[in-house]
């Protein structure tokens, strides 16, 4: 059990039976928090796989449910978060009690949020979770749940004077249309299954369940035989967060990918999947890697209203659960790029054309 702040405990989940071994004993953490907050503490579950009775700990439990090593939707974020600061606005001797299974990623994920949400610049919220909760310095160490903390951030509006609590304007569901899947400079050329998935609602409760869209195979690119893209490049708007002025006349940049689109991917080993139909994908997506024998090898989690131009890539360290079998087949370069169509819809007609853009390299 940890005090991230005087007002926000992280802790592992409190077991009973055998798993009180090596967890929380649940009686021992009620005792603990009876003790030292008496009816002033309140226990949120970030548990989709495990509950328990509220009534151990008075009735004073919620529930935000979402997967082990995972991310939630940002509408959960939201609610989390609106709940903590009405239950600690409520009365100045309130703590909130977060825990999930091992109180480690998907309880910093949201301890992190809220205090993002209460001003805190999202590097020192993790580095002050990491320095409260463990020993080693660790603490969201999975990639896609940092990611998060900092998609969250960019919903987050303090106006007035950085008052608090701040208005979250979450973004409109956007859809993107995936084209091609690459794994780029591999250290082998076997086929590498890949599952998308898509969080949707589920109506009437909270837990929202992730659905397989599509799983296929990546295979490995033959000189001269890639399935050619439209040779063109994708004009993108990209907001300029330290230039205010010019969000009315917002300019363009230009999305170029020179490496993987050139003839150097001739000397590299990738692995490719390109959709006949491009794939319309919405919301909260997660891409899951596994090996020939099943294995999974490592993920990436996203939502696709922060995709900003036509290719989002992943280096090795933007990968989750990266294990020794992942590493193996990663050469010095390696990243994971998923390539979209255009990232302006309303201006299909904006276009570069690559011969002209090379000519200027």
């Amino acid at each position: 059990m940890s005090y991230i702040t005087d007002r926000l405990i992280a802790m592992s989940f409190p077991s009973q039976n055998i798993r009180a071994v090596y967890r929380n004993p649940l009686w021992q953490v009620r005792r603990v928090l009876d003790i030292k907050h008496s009816s002033f503490y309140k226990v949120y579950n970030l548990c989709a796989e495990e509950t328990y009775d509220p009534g151990y700990f008075h009735g004073r439990v919620e529930v935000i449910p979402f997967d082990d090593n995972h991310v939630p939707p940002l509408s959960l974020i939201k609610l989390f978060c609106e709940s903590v600061h009405a239950w600690l606005s409520s009365d100045s001797r309130n703590v909130a009690v977060i825990h999930c299974m091992a109180g480690k990623g998907r309880t910093g994920l949201m301890v992190c949020a809220y205090l993002v949400y209460m001003g805190t610049p999202v590097e020192e919220a993790l580095q002050l979770y990491a320095d409260r909760r463990s020993y080693v310095n660790e603490g969201v160490t999975i990639a896609s749940q940092r990611r998060y903390v900092g998609y969250w951030s960019k919903t987050v509006v303090f106006r007035n004077g950085n008052t608090t609590p701040p208005e979250v304007l979450l973004p409109a569901p956007k859809s993107r249309e995936l084209q091609r899947i690459r794994l780029y400079d591999t250290l082998c050329s076997n086929p590498v299954q890949f599952v998308i998935q898509e969080i949707r609602e589920k109506s009437g409760q909270l837990y929202q369940p992730a659905v397989e869209v599509v799983r296929d195979y990546c295979r490995k690119v033959q000189k001269g035989s890639q399935k050619i893209m439209n040779p063109r490049y994708y004009l993108s708007f990209l907001h300029n967060d330290n230039d205010e002025k010019k969000k009315d006349e917002e300019q363009p940049h230009f999305v170029v990918q020179m490496d993987t689109e050139s003839s150097i991917i001739d000397k590299k080993t990738c692995l490719d999947y390109n959709f006949d139909k491009p794939l319309l994908i919405t919301g909260d997506v997660r891409i899951i890697f596994y090996d020939k024998t099943g294995y999974r090898i490592f993920y990436a989690c996203f939502n696709t209203a922060f995709i900003v131009n036509s290719i989002l890539q992943f280096s090795q360290g933007e990968l989750d659960k990266v294990g020794r079998k992942a590493k193996s087949i990663f050469g010095p370069n390696f990243c994971v790029e998923l390539l979209f169509g255009p990232a302006v819809p309303h201006h299909p007609d904006v276009i570069i054309n690559v011969g002209n853009l090379e000519d200027s390299f």
